[in-house]
């Protein structure tokens, strides 16, 4: 897989923005993607130097809209912490 296909695009919450300061970043990635595949695929893509890959599995939930149910579709989500030494990733440094 490629870099672009494994990152598919940031996860932009409350609990992600607090992680920003300590340089920790959240995103949605391939579900096929192993934390070797993510690491590679965020130093490449951003150009930074990644410590550590922490990795979940996001189920779905059950919607309804009136009588009508579905559920939201099942997603894997990594935490991605870069090194002390790291330049921050340009795109969230515009959101914190």
């Amino acid at each position: 897989m490629r870099a672009e296909d494994i990152i598919i695009k940031p996860i932009l919450t409350e609990k992600g923005y607090d992680g920003i300061a300590s340089k920790k970043y959240s995103f949605q990635v391939a579900k096929g993607a192993n934390k070797t595949e993510i690491k590679l695929a965020v130093e490449k893509l951003f150009g930074v130097k990644v410590d550590s890959v922490n990795t979940s599995n996001v189920r779905g939930k059950l919607k309804r809209m009136g009588r009508n149910e579905g559920m939201t579709p099942s997603y894997k989500k990594a935490i991605v912490q870069l090194t002390e030494d790291s330049k921050p990733i340009e795109y969230f440094n515009s959101l914190s």
